[in-house]
C-alpha cells in the first residue's frame, strides 16, 4: 500500500464541535459518539481543508500507508448520503406524510391579551421545518422573512415563538450533528436567489459548535448572487438572548 497524506484526529483534543464537517467537501468526516471521525481514508484527499477550522487543533495531516483517494467513491458516497436524506417517495409518487409540505394557520393574539403575553401561541406557518426536508421552491419561502434556528434554540428560549418566529418561515438544523451539510449551503443559496427571501435571521446557542451554522450561512451568502439583510441572534443556555449582530 503506497504512502500518502491523510488526516488524523486526536480524540483527546476533539470536543465534537463539528466545525470540521462543513469544510470537508468529500463528506469524509462525521461526528460519532461526540468525536470527529474519518469515515474512510479513500474519501480523504489529504489536502487538509479541515485543519484551519478546528478550534482545538485536533486535526493534523500525516504521511502514512493508506488506500488511494478515490474520487469515484467520493461521488457515490455523496450521492448515497444525499439520497438517504431526501423525503421518501412511494411508487405512486406521494411523498412521505412526515415530509409533505403543508401550510398551517397562525392566529395572532390581540394586543394586550393573555395570548399576546404567552409563549404558547404557535407561530409556525408551515411544515416540514428540518432543513434537509425543505424545498427552496416551497410556497412558504417565496419572498419570506426566514428564521434559521439551531435545533436547541427553541428548547432553551422560552419566548421562541413570540420573539423570534412570529412573521417568519422556519428552518432548523444542527451544525454539530447533522451530516452532509454541503447540501445546506446549496439550499440556503437557492432560498436567497430563487425563492427571493427578504431577510434571514440565524438563531444559535452560545456554545461553540453553533458557529458552524453561521459559517454555513456565510458560505451560502457568498455563493448567492443576491444580497439581503442577515442578522444573528445568540441565545444563552439559560434561555436569554445574549446579543444580536448583522452579517
Amino acid at each position: 500500500m503506497p504512502e500518502r497524506d491523510v488526516i488524523e484526529i486526536d480524540e483527546s483534543l476533539c470536543d465534537g464541535c463539528g466545525e470540521c464537517i462543513t469544510s470537508c467537501a468529500e463528506g469524509a468526516l462525521r461526528i460519532v459518539d461526540g468525536k470527529a471521525k474519518l469515515v474512510s481514508e479513500v474519501y480523504c484527499d489529504g489536502l487538509g481543508a479541515c485543519l484551519g477550522t478546528c478550534p482545538q487543533g485536533a486535526i493534523t495531516v500525516l504521511r502514512r500507508e493508506a488506500a488511494p483517494f478515490d474520487e469515484a467513491a467520493v461521488a457515490l458516497h455523496l450521492r448515497r448520503s444525499q439520497a438517504a436524506l431526501l423525503p421518501m417517495v412511494s411508487e405512486a409518487g406521494a411523498s412521505c406524510p412526515g415530509s409533505r409540505p403543508r401550510s398551517l394557520p397562525v392566529t395572532a393574539p390581540a394586543p394586550g391579551s393573555a395570548g399576546a403575553r404567552s409563549a404558547t401561541t404557535s407561530q409556525l406557518r408551515h411544515w416540514p421545518v428540518q432543513l434537509h426536508l425543505i424545498s427552496p421552491e416551497a410556497a412558504a419561502f417565496q419572498g419570506a422573512d426566514v428564521l434559521l434556528a439551531a435545533d436547541c434554540v427553541a428548547f432553551a428560549h422560552p419566548e421562541f415563538h413570540r420573539s423570534l418566529l412570529v412573521g417568519k418561515s422556519l428552518a432548523v438544523a444542527c451544525p454539530k450533528l447533522d451530516s452532509h451539510q454541503e447540501v445546506y449551503v446549496d439550499k440556503l443559496a437557492a432560498m436567497i436567489d430563487r425563492a427571493g427571501i427578504s431577510s434571514l435571521t440565524v438563531a444559535v446557542m452560545e456554545v461553540p459548535c453553533c458557529n458552524g451554522l453561521i459559517q454555513l450561512v456565510e458560505a451560502a451568502a457568498g455563493r448567492a448572487s443576491r444580497t439581503l439583510p442577515i442578522r444573528t441572534v445568540v441565545v444563552g443556555i439559560g434561555g436569554s438572548v445574549l446579543g444580536e449582530t448583522s452579517l
